[in-house]
């Protein structure tokens, strides 16, 4: 359902004490609309046929979609005033680069219009306005007076551009010879020098190395103190709280909720690990194999318990929880120690493993049984924050004779508290004590 973002970002200011008069908006977006044609040859067909409208003066708006079009923005309306910062959060294909493209004048909405008082500097695709043949002075040069600064003002900013770009002696060598992260830091510091009044910027702190992401950050905050407006577009939750005090959120082109930053990339996060609403259950039946496909040791089943035992198919953050791996042995199979290796993987993330469970490493034998039994993983509290996993479980016999293995064990953690700011949960306990009671 499509909100109206300026009432809800305007009621969080209120409750924050952070009124600013409406004289000082620089940034208003009403109602803008933007359509796309899916098929190539439609597509072209499509925009002859609206440049000659245009040339004829006969082109007029229209919310009517044409065969195999479709609206990647939909209505959207917000206002941004001199010094904030706006987090644009949403999946990929939810219209947040198309949005600042129409904001920084690249394309035209196809409804509604967008006022823009002062300069715009769009930092959406660091370096890809260079020309590879001219030099990095020349470049700097051209994309700065591009942004709107005359000679004189890009002769007295050149030198810091370039210490910030940290590109040294290369500077009058032609770009084609830069390496990707030299070219990512010549393009920001190009944009942030022209220190305009509006900052658009689309997932660039992700690229170059973390002193650069850390020397970007940094300036950003300058930026801010110089009341300069941003919009900050990032899958990162962090760097959206670090920057922005509000944020909206678009899915499928829609502004479907908007409002204080923190409340926004919760719904979104809490959105985006639960895969479209759906949960994973905690719960796994295998098939058990005959004995003439198996090596003797078969994991049968997965499922989460509660410390009384009883089987939960959604486990909680900073709760009890009993990882069970149920397994049968095969009878005339000789075996006396098995090692067992738990890999978690966020299945929304960057594929980095978030935790790893192992008996061998542990120092921990772990007997197993001829028939059914089960093999459980007793953790005090759970650690996972709420969000969508995957498991993977290696058994192994004399640690590298492979029995069997189960690649993707997907399930669900929730959680009771918020933890947007939080990788783990870590349970606590909070006392006021006199200094008299304290414990040395």
């Amino acid at each position: 359902m499509i909100i109206d973002a300026n009432k809800k970002i305007d009621n969080a200011r209120r409750q924050n004490n952070n009124h600013v008069n409406d004289s000082e908006v620089v940034l208003s977006v009403k109602g803008v609309s933007k359509k796309f044609c899916r098929n190539l040859k439609r597509s072209l067909f499509y925009g002859v046929q609206d440049i000659a409208s245009d040339l004829t003066g006969l082109r007029t708006k229209s919310d009517r979609l044409r065969p195999e079009e479709f609206w990647a923005l939909d209505n959207v309306s917000f206002q941004l005033r001199r010094g904030e910062a706006l987090g644009l959060v949403g999946k990929n294909g939810s219209g947040k680069s198309t949005l600042l493209r129409i904001i920084a004048g690249l394309i035209k909405p196809d409804l509604g219009t967008v006022e823009i008082k002062g300069r715009v500097a769009p930092l959406i695709a660091l370096g890809a306005g260079f020309n590879p043949i001219l030099t990095g002075r020349e470049n700097i040069y051209a994309n700065m007076a591009i942004l709107g600064l005359s000679k004189k003002e890009i002769d007295e900013r050149f030198d810091d551009v370039v210490e910030f770009a940290e590109v040294g002696e290369a500077i009058d060598s032609p770009v084609q010879t830069y390496s990707s992260g030299m070219r990512a830091r010549l393009g920001f510091a190009s944009a942030i020098y022209t220190e305009p009044d509006i900052l658009l910027i689309d997932e660039v702190l992700a690229v170059g190395d973390i002193k650069f992401k850390a020397k970007c950050l940094g300036r950003l905050q300058e930026l801010r103190r110089k009341k300069t407006t941003f919009i900050l577009v990032s899958h990162q939750p962090q760097a959206i709280l670090n920057v922005c005090q509000d944020a909206i959120y678009l899915l499928k082109g829609q502004l479907i909720d908007s409002g204080d930053a923190y409340s926004i990339m919760n719904r979104y996060e809490t959105d985006l690990f639960l895969q479209d609403g759906k949960k994973e259950s905690g719960l796994l039946l295998r098939p058990e194999k005959p004995p003439s496909e198996s090596l003797g040791f078969d994991i049968v089943s997965l499922c989460f318990r509660d410390i009384q035992g009883n089987i939960i198919k959604i486990p909680k953050s900073g709760e009890p929880t009993i990882f069970c791996i149920g397994y049968k042995v095969h009878e005339g199979f000789l075996m006396d120690k098995i090692h067992l290796s738990i890999l978690i993987k966020e299945l929304c993330g960057e594929g980095n493993n978030v935790l790893r469970l192992c008996n061998y490493d542990d120092g921990i034998g772990l007997e197993v049984f001829p028939g059914k039994h089960e093999i459980q993983v007793r953790l005090p509290y759970l650690g996972l924050k709420a969000g969508s996993y995957f498991m993977a479980i290696y058994a192994k016999k004399d640690s590298f004779i492979l029995l069997d293995v189960i690649e993707s064990f997907k399930f669900t953690v929730e959680t009771k508290e918020c933890m947007i700011r939080c990788l783990y949960y870590q349970p606590r306990e909070w006392k006021s004590v006199s200094e008299d009671s304290q414990i040395n």
